[in-house]
């Protein structure tokens, strides 16, 4: 019997590329439909989706587009008849038990990490909470994509433990390994440079000032080091200006958006994640599979991925003097780059795939049709 499951997507990013492994190694007992905001690129799906449907969906609350975008959801619903509709990220999350909450198809839902831990006023951490709390009772499964994503729901009582379950986040092993390898020449890289770089939007969450502040540390040990920050964000034009404070313009490449980050990932010598808060870190498993050594915040749920001093190197929230310290210590003590390389090749290959996500995600399909 196939499966047919509506997933409503309004946050691109980790989201999207999380979406296009998903539905690349889904079962074949299972048709995937995709109602997606207009951030999603339709073309990285078009293999992989029966349909898509592109719609205008705002990130912040905006009365007269969520009203639309409610009742364009109720509509593909009414129209395609899933037999489930999974919501991605808190904004399509809300958004889709609105749409959902007068017919009796069943929802899943998957935050990809919560909204009440992000760094963010009290009034705005409770408001978020409220409204988990609120919508959790017409969830029929939360899909949690880290034992740190699941703790933080029973610690805030968003739901009873019985419907949360666990899928840690995966990567797309084959297609990160098999993937080509441009020269640093065609990517505007210098070839004979220490190359640190770090994907991530450039956000308040991923700390970009923090990676600038430990980039000019690492500079004065490093003069040939080269940083590359994969990604764009509202914080862009401030970031250059700190860039340009600290006279490193010669020395930065932010790429804006790309289509495939892996061609600048391939190219790096150390890879950071300096996150404030962090519901998986889908680029830590990227890093580990592109044999990159790594550093990155404790913080959320990134110490349950990387084992600090055996795969990757943890330091503390916003601490940059740490970070350039073990970015230097990488670079110049091959033995422990090359035992990180190893141990997270082998972290990222046991626990990290998408395949494997797409089998636990498969069986939680089955077992809620069968319960309808």
């Amino acid at each position: 019997m196939t499966i047919r499951v509506l997933h409503v997507a309004e946050a691109a990013g980790g989201v999207e590329r999380y979406l296009q492994g998903l539905f690349k190694y889904t079962s074949q007992d299972v048709e995937n439909i995709l109602l997606c905001s207009q951030n999603y690129d339709k073309d990285k799906f078009r293999a992989y989706a029966k349909k898509i449907i592109q719609i205008e969906m705002a990130h912040d609350i905006n009365r007269k587009k969520d009203i639309r975008a409610v009742n364009s959801i109720k509509a593909a619903v009414k129209q395609y008849h899933p037999d489930i509709v999974y919501a991605h990220s808190s904004k399509a999350g809300a958004l889709t038990r609105l749409a959902c909450l007068f017919n009796r198809v069943p929802v899943i839902y998957n935050p990809h990490g919560w909204a009440f831990n992000m760094q963010q006023s009290q009034k705005k951490v409770t408001a978020y909470k409220l409204i988990e709390r609120i919508q959790a009772p017409f969830t029929k499964k939360i899909v949690c994509i880290s034992e740190a994503e699941k703790q933080s729901a029973i610690k805030n009582k968003i739901c009873s433990k019985e419907k949360l379950s666990v899928i840690t986040n995966g990567v797309d092993i084959d297609y990160i390994q098999s993937a080509p390898k441009l020269s640093r020449k065609e990517l505007g890289i210098p070839e004979n440079a220490v190359v640190i770089g770090q994907i991530g939007r450039l956000s308040p969450q991923k700390a970009p000032d923090i990676f600038v502040k430990m980039a000019t540390l690492v500079k004065k040990e490093i003069p040939h080091a080269f940083f590359v920050m994969v990604g764009d964000g509202e914080l862009r034009d401030e970031i250059w200006k700190l860039i340009k404070s600290k006279h490193l313009e010669d020395s930065f490449l932010i790429t804006g958006w790309v289509e495939n980050p892996t061609i600048y990932l391939k190219n790096m010598d150390v890879a950071t994640l300096l996150s404030r808060w962090e519901g998986f870190g889908l680029a830590i498993a990227e890093y580990m599979c592109a044999g990159v050594p790594l550093v990155a915040t404790n913080v959320d749920a990134i110490p349950y991925v990387v084992s600090n001093g055996v795969d990757g190197i943890l330091v503390e929230k916003d601490d940059f003097e740490q970070a350039a310290k073990n970015v230097i210590e990488i670079e110049k003590d091959k033995k422990l780059a090359n035992k990180l390389i190893k141990n997270g090749l082998v972290t990222v290959t046991m626990k990290y795939s998408v395949r494997r996500v797409c089998s636990e995600t498969y069986k939680l399909y089955n077992k809620i049709t069968k319960e309808r």
